[in-house]
């Protein structure tokens, strides 16, 4: 007889479990990319309420029209039209006719245009020069590489270096490659009129960066390592992006609660390739250490939406482009919104991000009129090209910071952005990227309230396509020395406040006036950078206000 004694009774079974739960498990396909946040989306039609529109519901999903009308007390204004007077039983009763908008009082002195166009090129020139960068810090050996696109923002009062600076280096392979490094703007001449901690720039800061100083690395650039994204789909022309490794075109901004935020172009979980975000404290920890190192106001600093890299959505599915590039993000009080494109013909679309990247459909009020020229309306040589979005928002108060009575409200505060118009040669390459701004209504919803009349230039930049006597046609000094044109091309990667606001802490990073200086991050020629500062009013003097929406009766 066979016996086994009372415990190892117990062996077989649990052998047989064990095997049993072993395949199971093995059964069941887990996929796991490292750093990635995994959404859920909702089930198809789903609602889900949207708080800053006054919980009106708005779906998920609408491949019908793929726009929902914003609330009507968001209109403008209205009046009453007495062709509408009577109502359809014969009553007196006024029906209400919505209008378009008033002019916005706070945009006149933006509508005005100080200084002409050039009568050949149509750009402004502004006074303010683009001054070099340099990635060599001062503790660093000579660097070889070559560096390009920069995308700035500047840092809190309290930290020890003015400027966060991230640019993209020229690979010798089609992989890609970004580096991070804390920066300083050195001046030269007299230090009259500089802000406390400006420093003038030392014989070695000049070697590097010329007679007009510039902005130099302070610290040592590391490389950013964001991990690789899946390709959903590339097919056709878009095969070879699929075996493209490393993230492209970085945009560094703050966000309305004071996060520091990076959104990159990568292979799409959706398409072929999209947007990602990710919060920078996750890649450079010296960043979250100073943000929890306020001196007035000890934290843990804000709170991060983004803590690993996520994907932002286009919705519905239908609507998605198998490449998509060039979104913004703008942030009217703690909400966050992308605006995904803006075009002459089709006008723009946006939508509120619901939390995980997933969005709702376009919130573009569907009778705002275009706001863009059709393209080459002006001469022969600016006919063609396309319109495309450039760089991060900004928020703005329709007032100066010095001024009397300057307090932010619905009416006074807007966003403004770059957008390029992007002419290519006979070959369909960039032959120049024309700088114009944009702006917009920070109040639901969000209308589009003007664009510049013409491209503006800055000092020293010159437009391809002209030859150096038409450039400098404004310019009577350059044409007495004979000057040449500058680059080849010039383009506008990113928009920041500059330091040095008194307690100008990560909460209001992404708000200034129009007093205020901003720092344009720019990419010369696709293998050099730039930057330069202006005033904010002068970025956006000589505005055409834009048309409003249709006449519409509800």
């Amino acid at each position: 007889m066979f016996y086994l004694p009372p415990l190892r009774r117990l062996l077989f079974p649990t052998i047989i479990l064990l095997i049993v739960i072993v395949f199971y498990r093995s059964s069941i396909h887990v996929s796991r990319t490292p750093f990635l946040y995994h959404s859920i989306p909702p089930s198809k039609g789903a609602h889900v309420p949207i708080p800053s529109l006054q919980q009106h519901v708005l779906p998920l999903l609408n491949s019908s029209s793929n726009h929902v009308s914003p609330p009507k007390e968001y209109y403008y204004s209205y009046s009453v039209d007495a062709t509408h007077s009577k109502s359809t039983n014969g009553s007196n009763s006024k029906a209400p006719t919505w209008m378009r908008p008033i002019l916005n009082p706070y945009l006149e002195t933006l509508l005005q245009c100080p200084t002409g166009p050039n009568k050949f090129t149509n750009h402004i020139r502004l006074p303010n020069i683009i001054r070099n960068v340099s990635m060599i810090s001062p503790n660093s050996k000579e660097e070889s590489r070559i560096f390009w696109n920069p995308t700035i923002f500047s840092l809190p009062y309290w930290s020890q270096n003015q400027y966060l600076l991230v640019s993209r280096i020229v690979t010798d392979g089609l992989h890609q490659q970004n580096v991070l490094c804390e920066a300083n703007i050195c001046y030269t001449g007299s230090s009259e009129g500089r802000l406390i901690g400006e420093k003038p720039c030392s014989n070695g800061d000049i070697s590097y960066l010329g007679a007009a100083g510039g902005m130099r690395c302070e610290t040592e650039p590391v490389v950013l390592s964001v991990p690789p994204t899946p390709a959903e789909s590339c097919e056709g022309k878009f095969g070879a992006y699929v075996d493209i490794p490393g993230f492209h075109d970085p945009r560094i901004f703050w966000s309305g609660k004071g996060e520091p935020l990076m959104m990159v172009n990568t292979q799409s979980r959706y398409a072929c390739f999209g947007l990602w975000i990710v919060d920078l404290r996750t890649l450079y920890p010296p960043l979250s250490t100073l943000l929890t190192s306020a001196p007035n106001s000890p934290s843990l600093g804000p709170l991060m939406s983004y803590p690993a890299l996520t994907e932002l959505t286009r919705n519905p599915p239908s609507d998605r482009s198998p490449l998509e590039k060039n979104w913004m993000l703008f942030f009217p009080a703690s909400d966050s919104y992308i605006h995904y494109e803006i075009s002459p013909q089709g006008g723009r679309t946006m939508a509120k991000i619901l939390g995980g990247g997933l969005t709702t459909v376009n919130l573009t009020d569907p009778e705002e009129l275009p706001c863009l020229p059709e393209t080459g309306q002006e001469n022969q040589s600016q006919r063609g090209g396309r319109w495309h979005q450039a760089t991060n928002s900004l928020r703005l108060i329709l007032c100066e910071r010095k001024g009397r009575g300057c307090e932010p409200s619905a009416e006074n505060t807007v966003f403004f952005a770059v957008i390029h118009r992007k002419l290519p040669n006979s070959l369909d390459l960039p032959l120049r990227y024309e700088r114009y701004f944009i702006v917009w209504s920070a109040a639901p919803p969000f209308s589009m309230l003007g664009i510049s009349q013409h491209p503006m230039l800055v000092s020293n930049e010159t437009a391809t396509g002209f030859s150096p006597k038409e450039n400098w046609d404004d310019n009577t000094e350059a044409l007495k020395e004979d000057k040449g044109n500058w680059a080849y091309f010039s383009y506008t990667v990113s928009i920041a406040y500059a330091w040095g606001r008194k307690l100008d802490g990560p909460m209001s990073k992404n708000t200034g006036y129009l007093d205020d200086e901003v720092v344009l991050g720019i990419g010369i020629d696709d293998k050099n950078q730039g930057f330069s500062v202006v005033m904010a009013k002068d970025l956006l003097q000589c505005l055409r206000a834009c048309p409003g929406r249709a006449s519409s009766t509800p």
